[in-house]
């Protein structure tokens, strides 16, 4: 039988930045790789596919698969698209270049999962006081959907009752500090429907275009009021410390001579914990329906605004006392920790019973950007963590 295959952190994270994993792409080819490395150790993975199934998640356990207890290694499979983007390296060929190394999901976040994978056989070599767990989801970056099922599935499997005190430590890009909070993220699909007309008789026709402006004017308002509410962020601790608005896609119209019957525009907002979260969606379609509604359907019965949620993750705060937040601060030898305004999956961990903190690798600043890097002295560091979260387990 052929030994099984052996990686160190860099080469693993090159393999896997060299699976084309976009969001609107399927997984299967890297989570075929990973369940191929894992059966060379002995571990059966085991799959949580989606619905089409052409994405799945996968789940995996190193060591007593019935003890209580057990701490989740986690991150996401999927990565945001380079079309559009100017780079200077091949985005899914791994490029190591002053001691950086580039790639899509170098950086959010395939290094952790990279490095955490390359250390099975350290994890293996004697046994563990507590089971490792891996899970690897899909469409974390439209929506964290994967990670829903993939939660079903561990409840399913393995009931809360059996599992206490399991943790989750979330390995999205913190530069390897504690994240014990993090906002919330509401996006938005915004349709319009106007009348066409020939563009000399504006009377006759209805704009879908500038419709969309004055809607988007109106955001950008709440978006200012929203600054001036900086005290929502009590602790003070968000960069922004308040919720922010932003618009991220528009499209519509035909041609310069033509006024447009549809445009469409996606928007997002990021809500501090404790805010209301559902203010800005309902103060946007009571504007729509009250102040251009009526007009637009004087002209034209048909008209419309139709405006509909397209993902929600839920803001992420430890609870006091969270046994995740402590043992990772242990293992990173940090005293305190931040509060950050991305997103992740770790408030869906919580909600889910199983308290999560997040660390990894890597400068969020990084992520989503065309040359997307990590420096190699962050996989040192979070070798040096999940090494010592290693010592814990057979403490």
């Amino acid at each position: 039988m052929a030994p099984p295959a052996q990686y160190n952190s860099l080469e693993m994270t090159e393999r896997l930045i060299g699976f084309d994993t976009t969001s609107r792409l399927s997984n299967l080819e890297l989570i075929g790789f990973v369940e191929d490395y894992l059966r060379g150790y002995g571990i059966e993975a085991e799959r949580v596919v989606s619905e089409d199934g052409r994405k799945a998640n996968l789940w995996a356990t190193l060591g007593d698969k019935n003890r209580a207890g057990g701490i989740i290694l986690s991150g996401h499979s999927d990565v945001v698209p380079v079309e559009g983007q100017s780079w200077n390296t091949p985005p899914f060929q791994a490029t190591v270049r002053d001691n950086r190394l580039y790639g899509r999901g170098s950086c959010d976040m395939k290094s952790f999962i990279a490095i955490a994978l390359a250390m099975v056989p350290d994890f293996l070599e004697r046994p563990l006081s507590a089971p490792i767990h891996f899970a690897i989801s899909y469409d974390e970056e439209v929506g964290c959907l994967g990670v829903r099922p993939l939660l079903k599935h561990i409840r399913e499997r393995l009931p809360m009752s059996a599992m206490p005190p399991a943790l989750a430590i979330i390995g999205e890009p913190t530069s390897m500090r504690v994240v014990n909070a993090h906002k919330s993220i509401h996006v938005h699909e915004t349709l319009i429907e106007g009348l066409e007309a020939h563009s000399s008789a504006t009377h006759k026709g209805v704009s879908s275009i500038i419709a969309a402006g004055k809607l988007i004017n109106f955001l950008d308002g709440i978006g200012a009021e929203m600054r001036q509410r900086s005290d929502d962020d009590t602790s003070k601790r968000f960069d922004p410390p308040y919720t922010s608005v932003q618009i991220g896609v528009i499209e519509g119209g035909e041609a310069v001579n033509i006024i447009p019957r549809h445009c469409r525009f996606d928007w997002e907002y990021r809500s501090v914990p404790g805010s209301d979260d559902g203010e800005i969606f309902d103060r946007f379609n009571n504007y729509a329906k009250e102040n251009l509604l009526p007009d637009m359907q004087r002209v034209a019965s048909h008209a419309s605004i139709e405006t509909r949620k397209i993902a929600s993750v839920p803001a992420f705060s430890v609870k006091n006392n969270s046994e995740a937040e402590a043992l990772a601060l242990r293992l990173s030898g940090s005293n305190h920790s931040l509060a950050v305004s991305y997103a992740s999956e770790a408030g869906l961990f919580e909600g889910a019973g199983i308290p999560a903190v997040v660390c990894g690798p890597g400068n969020i600043l990084q992520a989503h950007r065309p040359d997307e890097f990590i420096d190699l002295s962050q996989i040192k560091e979070c070798e040096n963590f999940l090494r010592k979260l290693l010592e814990h387990l057979r403490a």
